[in-house]
């Protein structure tokens, strides 16, 4: 696959899966044992899910890269 069919292809697929990711975020944040924790653990919890999203991604960028380093 070329380089530029690869980015369109990563590129549909990263706005696909931030989309659902965001909604299961905040599915999971409108829970009611996170609803009843400490601000403290709101916070904590938004800003693991927050970056949480970039980890599956790294791997997805460098195949439509072509696999350069």
């Amino acid at each position: 696959m070329k380089t530029r069919s690869r980015k369109f292809v990563g590129t549909v697929f990263i706005l696909v899966f931030v989309c659902v990711y965001a909604l299961i975020g905040m599915a999971v944040a409108q829970m009611p044992w996170l609803q009843d924790a400490a601000p403290i653990f709101h916070g904590i919890y938004y800003v693991i899910f927050g970056l949480g999203w970039i980890v599956p991604i790294i791997p997805l960028i460098s195949w439509m890269e072509g696999g350069k380093q």
